[in-house]
């Protein structure tokens, strides 16, 4: 038996243990589940996207302090999940959902109520991790259109988009994902590679190529570029700088989508965890240095670029003119496009994983592997149609737009909060951890409320936040769910459901295997040297 064949013995073998049988093809290399983080995270065109969320609260000091300070928070959080992926082998073993860390980690009293949160079972995608994952897609894909609708204006700048117009490129998006991600596992695992090539081409483009290129009147001093604050928000500075941490947390989010493939890599216990902590980490530094780079490169003249409707194509097509801006460009809106295909992919594993528990009223349709292409057909069609149809909001108005960026960010820290802050409820080691735990949950905590306010103190209902709304409102209705008389989950929700043996014979109860997983999954906890 070869070594490749060993590790991928042991992963079934930990995942059987588990009450799961195998079900994906195993065939992500540590490089390529590096890549999936990495190309969700997809640098330069996420940058692109949010930096209209940096440019008004605080200008250049908020492009590099701003993400300074924020990216060590972030790492806190990266770090915190990685160490569950790698102690808890909910993850190491492949079982791909977040609410089954939570299940397993948590205080029996109150585990059900919790992984309930982070992955109910409403008609329609209600906990955490899916509300923040499919917010994600709607967010990435919608930036995607805009950019598309920019690409067009650099080279025709007599048009401009309309709303439907963008909607119609948005969609046409969302769909084209839901082809490439019905694809077999091998093409999507080889295409990470890709994905990783042209991301880091792209960050030093605007590293090297960028101060090369830009003319003289629009370099800035070094003053200028680190020291300079401009602040058009209304907020007062402090807060107005707190509030351009949007732009990094929206950047380096979603390293999650390491954890929804892990039964589709090899030698998952530690391939994702490194996964998250390298992407995280490259992402922090390279990302630091992409902003330096603009602040250097981007005038005096922050109006134009606040007033302008892609801050950052405006300074590409002062730097290197139309021609090269257009080509440019063109790889941005595919590195975005990249971005979105990676995220379609792990949050139709979520979905399929929330199924697969019966955890979803379509399950038994979304609950299927297709037998051409062993991928989770439906699922992807599920989060596809969901995803597009998120995208209606933009008929409401830019807030609308902008509160599902936010809650990409908000209904995620949920999901990851809880796990992390469960965690010192069992018997593990955690005293190494714990500070950073701390840190990392405080931290995630603290922006979820920040987000809720709106862009401006001046507000009205065109312009309000509804972040808050949205979010707070499926979380009630989650809840009400939950302790509904006689229907409700807390009368039959017991946590993940095992399927080993499920074909062959009633050898599992929902009860008693969530019982049996949850003893095994804290033993091996007990034994993990963290």
């Amino acid at each position: 038996m070869t070594n490749k064949e060993a590790i991928k013995r042991t992963d079934e073998q930990l995942l059987a243990e588990l009450g799961y049988k195998q079900e994906f093809k195993r065939v992500f290399t540590p490089l390529e589940v590096f890549g999936i983080a990495f190309s969700i995270i997809g640098l330069l065109p996420s940058i692109a996207s949010v930096l209209a969320y940096s440019l008004p609260n605080g200008g250049p000091s908020a492009m590099v302090w701003g993400w300074a300070v924020a990216s060590f928070f972030i790492f806190c959080i990266g770090l915190s999940m990685a160490e569950l992926a790698s102690a808890a082998p909910t993850a190491g073993g492949g079982v791909i959902q977040l609410y089954f860390w939570t299940h397993s980690l948590s205080s029996p009293r109150y585990r059900n109520l919790l992984s309930w949160v982070v992955g109910s079972s409403l008609p329609f995608p209600s906990d955490a991790n899916t509300i923040g994952n499919i917010a994600g897609v709607a967010s990435v894909d919608w930036a995607c259109a805009v950019q598309i609708a920019a690409a067009i204006n650099i080279g025709n700048q007599q048009f401009v988009a309309t709303q439907t117009q963008t909607f119609g490129i948005y969609v046409a998006v969302v769909f084209s994902h839901g082809i490439i991600c019905s694809l077999g596992t091998d093409i999507l695992a080889r295409l990470q590679n890709l994905y990783i090539i042209l991301n880091f081409c792209l960050c030093f483009v605007v590293l090297i190529g960028l101060p090369i290129a830009t003319p003289k009147e629009y370099m800035n001093s070094a003053s200028f570029a680190l020291g300079n604050f401009t602040n058009v928000s209304g907020w007062p500075n402090g807060f107005a700088f707190i509030m351009s941490f949007l732009a990094p947390l929206w950047t380096i989010n979603g390293f999650d989508s390491s954890v929804h493939i892990s039964e589709e890599a090899t030698n998952a216990a530690t391939a994702v965890p490194w996964a998250i902590v390298s992407a995280v980490s490259i992402a922090s530094l390279l990302g630091w240095a992409i902003n330096i780079s603009l602040t250097f490169c981007m005038g005096t003249d922050l109006t134009s670029l606040i007033s302008s409707p892609q801050p950052m194509a405006q300074i590409f097509l002062n730097s290197f003119g139309q021609t090269g801006t257009l080509v440019i460009w063109s790889f941005v809106v595919l590195a975005q496009y990249m971005m979105g295909s990676s995220l379609v992919l792990a949050t139709s594993r979520q979905t399929f994983a929330f199924a697969r528990d019966g955890a979803l009223p379509l399950s038994s349709i979304l609950y299927r592997m297709n037998r051409f292409t062993c991928t989770p057909v439906n699922t992807v069609w599920f989060v596809a149609a969901i995803v597009a149809l998120l995208g209606l909001l933009s008929f409401a108005g830019a807030q609308a737009i902008n509160a599902i960026f936010a809650l990409s960010v908000t209904g995620l820290y949920i999901a990851y909060s809880i796990p992390i802050a469960s965690r010192p409820e069992t018997k593990a080691n955690v005293v190494q951890s714990l500070p950073v735990a701390v840190i990392a949950v405080s931290f995630m905590a603290f922006m979820n409320i920040v987000f809720f306010f709106p862009a401006t103190p001046q507000t009205s209902a065109s312009n309000m936040n509804y972040t808050v709304v949205v979010l707070g409102g499926v979380l009630v209705l989650s809840l009400v769910w939950y302790y509904f008389p006689v229907y409700g989950g807390v009368h039959w929700f017991t946590g993940p459901v095992p399927n080993v043996g499920k074909e062959d014979a009633t050898e599992y109860d929902s009860k008693s295997s969530s019982k049996v997983v949850d003893e095994k999954v804290e033993a091996v906890i007990m034994e993990t040297d963290i």
